[in-house]
């Protein structure tokens, strides 16, 4: 009997960072139970911008869910020689998509025609997004040689604020927010023949860089273990802050109250 490798719609939204993830995570030491009564993060430093990357690319994979079923997504696309993923590809009427997930959590950007900023820091955003469209269009186009080029995005997620003084030439960059939005209005390019070739070239492991990996429940069983030890320990953090606030403020009344007796002879 031949074993077929599973089809890569079944790979979960983020799936190749949570590996990432779950790996640098084991070799961080448990914590005691003083550090987790106290709300110490279960992260190293080291994992704390995948974790972020991770619940931004599982953001936009859940908004993607909610398209309609003409559009297809594909999550964590394996691609390269080296371990390395595209965040999303998409597929629909609207034409076929890479999406680049950015999670920027109260951050300023600032778009220009070849850069982007994060609170003042360059980026190399756009040449990578552009990037990632050439290499799905190369891919397609050896099967369909008239596709359209595919259409790299950027997908903002939780920015304070977006500034475009000039807007990309070829990268869509957005407010993850508003994705939804902009890729319903778009008008159809794509015949339901043509998307139905493209979604079973994108679906086919053949397609791309075999990558063996868990299974993506157990992947996700284990990212929801320690997303939910780092939610708990982050109110924690805050019970305490929110104590020692409480009893500030009671010292200082406490303190004022003494003083006022003592001025008044009481």
């Amino acid at each position: 009997m031949t074993l077929h490798p599973p089809a890569m719609r079944n790979r979960i939204a983020a799936q190749l960072v949570i590996e990432h993830l779950l790996s640098r995570q084991t070799a961080v030491p448990p914590r005691t139970r003083v550090a987790r009564l106290f709300g110490q993060s279960p992260l190293c430093p080291e994992s704390v911008s995948w974790y972020l990357g991770a619940q931004g690319e599982i953001t936009v994979g859940k908004m993607l869910a909610t398209l309609p079923p003409d559009w297809t997504a594909f999550h964590a696309v394996p691609i390269g020689k080296n371990d390395t993923d595209i965040d999303h590809i998409l597929v629909g009427p609207g034409g076929i998509f890479t999406i680049n997930t950015k999670h920027h959590c109260g951050k300023h950007i600032w778009v220009g025609t070849r850069t982007v900023t994060v609170s003042g820091h360059k980026k190399a955003y756009l040449p990578a997004a552009e990037h990632e469209a050439e290499r799905v269009t190369t891919v397609l186009r050896e099967r369909m040689p008239l596709v359209a080029p595919v259409q790299p995005v950027i997908a903002l997620v939780d920015p304070k604020q977006i500034t475009f003084r000039d807007k990309p030439v070829q990268v869509k960059v957005l407010d993850a927010r508003t994705l939804r939005r902009w890729l319903l209005k778009l008008q159809p390019v794509l015949s339901d023949d043509e998307i139905a070739e493209a979604v079973v070239i994108l679906d086919s492991p053949a397609t791309w860089r075999q990558h063996p990996s868990p299974a993506p429940a157990d992947v996700m069983t284990r990212f929801a273990a320690l997303d939910g030890q780092v939610r708990r320990a982050r109110i924690r953090r805050v019970a305490w802050a929110t104590v020692g606030a409480f009893a500030l403020v009671a010292s200082i009344a406490g303190g004022a109250a003494l003083l006022g007796q003592a001025l008044l002879g009481v």
